[in-house]
């Protein structure tokens, strides 16, 4: 049975996961769940992640959750080349502080701006709370600060002198707000600067294949579908984002 992959391409961390196994010609089923649809909270979906969250894999009888992990499983079971998480010690070791800091110092509030700008409207039928997303941007400024003037002033990419899985995360989360017209590289050149190398070592035709969902405008339809589901996610982006 092939290796099963089971992805949201609207979810950045799914991308990366997306990217990462195109790029290393990493054969894989690719299992589309749409949270939008509640497609994680399926029977049949919670019996490949019990928590309902994607991306997700199944390898045979095993399976994984977490998207750090997931990428980790892949670059050791097929070997894929080392820039991706280096050998060397401490080379591996700024790897995996930038995979430790992300979480919470870009994953986390890029999301938060990405569901206030496109998310919560789409949803809820009401426009952009310009107050609050002004909120929300500013709290993702120190960590794009700290990437622009002191990790790439010190080298090209976010770990070592080569494109890795620290890159890669960066590169899908930072992409969600600026999809949706918050453009989170204008105001930092050496950040614009290194987005532009790793487009170029990822390849700008597979970027392109793996963000065409998030850079085109959802269909209004969608929240239409259900309007329990869509009032159920509205009080639950007001919680995540008040």
């Amino acid at each position: 049975m092939p290796l099963e992959l089971f992805l949201d391409l609207y979810s950045p961390p799914c991308r990366a996961i997306y990217i990462f196994a195109k790029k290393n010609g990493i054969p894989f089923e690719f299992r589309p769940v749409v949270l939008g649809r509640g497609e994680h909270l399926k029977p049949e979906f919670l019996k490949v992640n019990p928590l309902g969250k994607v991306p997700a894999l199944r390898d045979g009888d095993f399976l994984l959750a977490e998207s750090v992990a997931i990428l980790l499983y892949l670059s050791r079971k097929y070997q894929t080349a080392p820039y991706w998480y280096p050998p060397d010690l401490q080379a591996c070791a700024r790897v995996d502080e930038y995979l430790a800091w992300q979480h919470t110092a870009i994953q986390l509030p890029a999301t938060n701006v990405y569901l206030c700008k496109s998310l919560l409207p789409h949803f809820s039928g009401q426009p952009v709370d310009t107050v609050r997303l002004d909120r929300l941007l500013g709290k993702l400024k120190p960590a794009l600060q700290h990437l622009d003037q002191e990790v790439l002033a010190a080298k090209p990419f976010l770990a070592t002198e080569q494109v890795s899985l620290a890159d890669l995360m960066a590169f899908t989360e930072l992409m969600q707000p600026t999809a949706v017209g918050c453009d989170l590289f204008r105001d930092w050149p050496r950040l614009a600067a290194w987005r532009a190398r790793v487009e170029a070592a990822l390849g700008p035709e597979l970027v392109q294949d793996a963000h065409k969902l998030v850079l085109q405008p959802r269909d209004p339809r969608d929240a239409q579908q259900d309007p329990r589901l869509a009032q159920e996610l509205v009080h639950r982006l007001q919680e995540r984002l008040s």
